[in-house]
C-alpha cells in the first residue's frame, strides 16, 4: 500500500494526486501511499540547473510550499532581466514569468526597461559575448578613427564617439552608418574633355579629402564619396575646357587650383574638407602625340641653331678683340708669337746659339730644316767633347 521515495540534497520532489499538486517534498526519504496504483505521483526535480521549468509553472509558483524555494522574476513586454549564478552570468531573460531555485547557488536578478534604449553595464562585454545576449542586445563598436550615427526608425539621435555602445533590440528599428574620419583619396579617372581649341583628350584627377563633419557627410548627400567625385568631374571639365591645349600642358598646376577652389565650396556643403587636387596625367590623341612631338622637336631644333649662332657670334667677336689688341700692342703680338714658337718645339732636345739682332727673326732661321739638322750636329758634337 506504501511506496518508498528518496530525495538527495540537490533535489526536490513534487506530489501530485490524481493530477493535482500536493507537496513539496525536500531531501530525505518518504512512504507515500498508492504511488502504485497511479493514484499519486512524484517527479524529481535536479536545482542544479537553478532554472525551474515545468508546464504548470504558474500553478507551482502560487503555492506556498513551492514560492519560498524559488525566485520569481515577472517581466513585462518592456522589461528584460540578467539572472547571474554564482557571479556568472545564466540566463538574459525576455518577456513572461521565469522561477529560479534559491539553492544550491547563489542567484541575482537585474531588471531593464528597454524604453531606456541604451544598455550600460560594468560588465558591459560579457553580457554582450554572452550567447543569449545578441538576441537582446547589438552592440557597436567604434575605432578612434571613426564616428558613427545611430538611426532609430529612421531619425538621428545620436552621433558616437570611439567605444563600445549597446543598445536593446525590440525598441523601433536601429541602423547606423559608419563614417572614416581619415584622409582619404579620390580618383577621377579617364575623363573625356574636349579643350578651348578642340582637342580631345583624357585626364586623370587625383583628389584627397576629409570629413569634417559627419552629420552633413550621411544627412545633405547619399554618398559623400560620390558626391565628391562628381562635383570633381564638373570641375575638372570647366577648367580644361576654357583653355587651349598648349596652355593646359604648362599650367597643370594652374588647373588643379583651379579645380580645388570649385570643389572646395560645395564639398564643404556636405562636411568635407578637399585637401589637395592634381593632374596625374594627361592622355592625348595617338595622332596628336605625333604632330606635338614634331612641334616639341622644331622648337628644340631651332633653340640649338639659335644657341649655335649666339656662340659663334661670340667667338668672332673675341677673336675680334684679340686681333685689335695685338695690334696695338707689338710686344704682346711678339710674345704670342714666342708662346706658339715654344708650343711647336715642345718635346724637341736642342740647342739654340743666338747672337745680335731681332729675336724672333733668329728663332725662326733656326727652326728651318737645315739649319735645324746643323744644330743637332753642333749639339751632338759638343756633347763628345
Amino acid at each position: 500500500m506504501f511506496s518508498k521515495v528518496r530525495i538527495r540534497k540537490h533535489e526536490v520532489g513534487l506530489w501530485f494526486r490524481h493530477g493535482d499538486f500536493k507537496q513539496l517534498l525536500t531531501s530525505g526519504a518518504y512512504r507515500l501511499p498508492r504511488i502504485w496504483l497511479g493514484h499519486d505521483r512524484v517527479e524529481i526535480v535536479d536545482r542544479t540547473s537553478s532554472k525551474f521549468e515545468h508546464k504548470m509553472l504558474d500553478t507551482l509558483v502560487a503555492e506556498p510550499g513551492v514560492a519560498e524555494h524559488l525566485t520569481v522574476v515577472e517581466l513585462n513586454d518592456d522589461e528584460r532581466a540578467l539572472v547571474w549564478k554564482d557571479g556568472r552570468l545564466g540566463w538574459v531573460l525576455k518577456t513572461g514569468r521565469h522561477a529560479f531555485w534559491n539553492k544550491p547557488a547563489k542567484i541575482e536578478i537585474e531588471k531593464f526597461n528597454v524604453n531606456d534604449f541604451k544598455f550600460d553595464h560594468p560588465k558591459l562585454e560579457a553580457v554582450l559575448n554572452f550567447p543569449g545576449g545578441s538576441q537582446v542586445l547589438d552592440g557597436i563598436r567604434v575605432e578612434s578613427h571613426e564616428r558613427v550615427l545611430l538611426f532609430r526608425k529612421g531619425e538621428l539621435i545620436e552621433q558616437l564617439g570611439p567605444g563600445l555602445h549597446v543598445y536593446w533590440i525590440g525598441t523601433g528599428k536601429i541602423t547606423w552608418k559608419t563614417i572614416d574620419l581619415r584622409e582619404q583619396v579620390a580618383d577621377v579617372a579617364g575623363q573625356e574633355i574636349m579643350t578651348a581649341d578642340k582637342v580631345t583628350l583624357r585626364v586623370n584627377l587625383v583628389a584627397t579629402y576629409q570629413v569634417t563633419d559627419p552629420v552633413k557627410a550621411v544627412t545633405v548627400v547619399a554618398d559623400h564619396a560620390q558626391a565628391l567625385y562628381r562635383e570633381a568631374q564638373l570641375a575638372l571639365r570647366e577648367a580644361v575646357g576654357t583653355r587651349p591645349l598648349d596652355k593646359l600642358l604648362t599650367d597643370k598646376d594652374q588647373v588643379g587650383n583651379e579645380v580645388r577652389n570649385a570643389l572646395a565650396s560645395r564639398a564643404e556643403e556636405f562636411g568635407v574638407v578637399v585637401r589637395s587636387i592634381g593632374l596625374r596625367d594627361i592622355i592625348l590623341p595617338g595622332e596628336m602625340k605625333a604632330i606635338l612631338n614634331e612641334v616639341i622637336l622644331a622648337q628644340k631644333q631651332a633653340e640649338a641653331n639659335l644657341i649655335r649662332r649666339r656662340e659663334d657670334t661670340a667667338a668672332a667677336r673675341s677673336q675680334a678683340n684679340t686681333a685689335k689688341l695685338l695690334a696695338e700692342n707689338p710686344q704682346l703680338a711678339r710674345m704670342r708669337e714666342l708662346e706658339a714658337i715654344g708650343d711647336v718645339l715642345k718635346g724637341v732636345k736642342a740647342t739654340f746659339v743666338l747672337g745680335k739682332g731681332d729675336l724672333v727673326e733668329q728663332v725662326r732661321s733656326l727652326t728651318a730644316d737645315e739649319q735645324g739638322c746643323a744644330l743637332r750636329e753642333f749639339s751632338e758634337d759638343h756633347d763628345e767633347d
